[in-house]
């Protein structure tokens, strides 16, 4: 306040405004920053040195009370004519620029709301409509540190690990490493590490986990673990070319049976020289028994993710596609089936075969309920569908006819 007051005599020129008037000014300054309309201010509490160089200013004769409210119109004639500026001349030098709030918070929330939008619409949430929830509970939580760049640099890394998973069964320090930069990025207790994992209860509709061991469950389930045997994924009628894998699957093919093929083996075939050009994935392995049946050694080429893709499937599944085989994918028309196809498509470019609202319409009767039922972003209506009917369509049901259309398409 006295370095102010020094340079008060300088800046009114004809007049020596006391110090005592500061808390006035201050209060003007802010009230005019706040860009909103002022008609009157209130100041206070005040001494009486402080009352009294109010009054004076104002040529009042009797002395204020505590808190002094004043037509900013009357402050603005006293000044005028005392100074020849207005309060809000007399402020701006006084104590600096005036600003506008209001039009500040209009420019924040309009940049809150642009992240959002961000993140709401971001190529990785689109793909699996199932974490707009875990979008919702972002926002929700606000800014990290308030800041909007902070906000966005971490949420920009967390959708990155998410476009990496299911994971192809490494450790977690290597995946880290790999997708970030940093070994221990996703190390416990990382906001990194406890986003990614919210977003993985998302997916796969699970509890969330309380504990170090749950967590560690939660992350093995999308691919992050040592173990390369049990990670495993079923295939019938697949003959490819390139690797250990390839002699496996001729075998198995030749003979009509299923090849189950481990992450390990898949890991030791680096690359497949070719490939079908069109493979059926499946989400339940009864599919393939019920082709093998029938078909015998002359199954065509088949995939089952046995429920959610394990980090085995998913690396055949992109092997394949490298390959330049199209991959088409059918599972069960209940609520997981639909978030397990969202995620085998995010995952592996497959396309959906015979999963719309006419495929589900068309087949449904009695059945198991269908349970939480989130959106697909190929067929916007078919959630709605299962809602209504609430009844579950098993891909068992439906087995025939799709073995019978595949036989079409790769006879014709």
């Amino acid at each position: 306040m006295n370095a102010v007051a020094g340079r008060l005599p300088k800046l009114v020129g004809i007049v020596e405004l006391s110090p005592d008037l500061m808390p006035l000014w201050t209060v003007v300054h802010a009230r005019l920053s706040a860009g909103l309309p002022v008609s009157r201010v209130k100041v206070g509490p005040l001494d009486v040195d402080q009352r009294t160089a109010v009054a004076d200013l104002l040529g009042s004769a009797k002395l204020p009370g505590e808190h002094v409210e004043i037509a900013l119109a009357k402050l603005d004639d006293v000044l005028r004519e005392r100074t020849g500026r207005d309060a809000r001349d007399l402020v701006t030098q006084l104590i600096g620029p005036i600003g506008d709030r209001a039009a500040e918070r209009r420019e924040g929330a309009a940049r809150r709301n642009e992240l959002w939008d961000w993140l709401a619409g971001h190529p990785v949430v689109a793909a699996q409509p199932v974490l707009t929830d875990w979008v919702a509970g972002i926002r929700r939580a606000g800014l990290i540190g308030g800041s909007i760049g902070r906000t966005r640099e971490e949420l920009e890394k967390v959708l990155e690990v998410l476009a990496r998973l299911p994971a192809a069964g490494q450790p977690l320090p290597k995946f880290a490493d790999e997708v970030l930069g940093d070994t221990h990025a996703l190390d416990e207790g990382k906001r990194c590490a406890n986003l990614v994992l919210k977003a993985l209860v998302a997916i796969y509709d699970a509890p969330a986990p309380v504990d170090a061991p749950e967590r560690r469950a939660l992350w093995e389930r999308a691919g992050i673990a040592d173990d390369q045997l049990s990670s495993t994924v079923l295939a019938a009628g697949l003959r490819t070319r390139g690797g250990v894998v390839s002699g496996i699957l001729e075998l198995c093919a030749d003979a009509g049976l299923a090849a189950p093929l481990t992450l390990q083996q898949l890991r030791a075939t680096t690359a497949l020289t070719s490939a079908p050009p069109e493979v059926w994935v499946f989400e339940n392995p009864s599919v393939l028994a019920l082709a093998l049946d029938r078909f015998g050694e002359r199954c065509p080429p088949l995939v089952c993710t046995s429920g959610w893709p394990s980090s085995a499937g998913i690396l055949l599944l992109n092997r394949l596609l490298a390959t330049g085989s199209a991959l088409y994918y059918h599972g069960d028309f209940d609520g997981e089936g639909l978030r397990i196809a969202a995620n085998v498509v995010a995952r592996t470019g497959a396309t959906p075969w015979r999963m719309t609202s006419a495929d589900y319409l068309a087949a449904v009767a009695d059945g198991p309920p269908v349970g939480r039922v989130t959106s697909v972003p190929w067929d916007p209506q078919l959630a709605g569908h299962l809602t209504d009917a609430g009844r579950t369509v098993p891909e068992e049901r439906l087995a025939m006819a799709l073995l019978d259309e595949i036989v079409q398409r790769t006879t014709s």
